[in-house]
């Protein structure tokens, strides 16, 4: 029997935190007093990219070594506007992970732009890190702790895949789901299939614009995707039971 992986997204694919991993680190890069203003955009991108930026736009400097200073406050400041901001799991997440999580045929991840930590950190906050970090504690996929290119985030997420999941399976099993341009890119950049999911930042005609395999309004909205892969894995799916 076929397997395959599924490697989700995080922030506008599993949650929306309201703006929280935002709040945290312009909180510990500027103060409370340098917040909004930017137009620094972090939708798609990896945490040490969207860091370089702001400590960059704020003098601070982007180094390795002022990254490296601030990722302990930003992790502690996050735990704290994690509990502040209104967020919420996204339609149809917990339904979809509750069906896949424990399929024998199915290896499930993350590839996120998100640091390790701050990932796992998301997830407890709204109770999903038990389909992530049950099985191994730092979790299996792709984060961006180091990457500044989200394309090498997927490289790290389907090296763990293999390490840890489904040895030497082929990146034509592996399925990509996230809510942005970038998490298309990055499934090419590794030979990957792409669900492109309308429940972030881009909007449906946006997202139509790149070339994923399947563009859906949100996860309540992928029977057909579902279907495709009852018929070529044979497993069950949140739509078949």
């Amino acid at each position: 029997m076929k397997k395959l992986i599924l490697l989700f997204d995080i922030d506008g694919t599993l949650i929306r935190t309201g703006g929280a991993g935002q709040l945290a680190i312009e909180s510990v890069v500027a103060g409370k007093s340098g917040i909004g203003g930017h137009g620094i955009r972090l939708a798609g991108r990896t945490d040490r990219g969207i860091f370089g930026d702001f400590l960059d736009h704020y003098g601070v400097g982007d180094t390795d070594e002022n990254y490296d200073a601030h990722k302990q406050p930003f992790l502690e400041t996050l735990a704290t506007c994690l509990t502040e901001c209104d967020g919420h799991v996204l339609p149809r997440v917990v339904e979809t992970l509750e069906c896949v999580a424990n399929q024998p045929t199915i290896g499930l991840g993350l590839i996120t732009g998100n640091m390790r930590a701050a990932a796992k950190q998301k997830l407890v906050a709204y109770g999903l890190d038990r389909f992530f970090f049950q099985d191994r504690p730092d979790g299996v996929g792709g984060f961006g702790d180091r990457h500044r290119d989200r394309d090498d985030v997927a490289r790290d997420a389907l090296a763990e895949a293999r390490e840890y999941l489904l040895p030497a399976v082929d990146p034509e099993h592996v399925w990509i789901i996230g809510d942005t341009p970038n998490d298309v890119k990055c499934a090419r950049a590794i030979g990957a299939k792409v669900v492109a999911v309308a429940t972030g930042s881009y909007s449906l005609e946006e997202l139509a614009a790149t070339d994923a395999d399947h563009v859906i309004e949100s996860l309540d909205h992928a029977a057909e995707w579902w279907a495709g892969l009852a018929d070529e894995y044979g497993i069950a799916t949140p739509t078949s039971g």
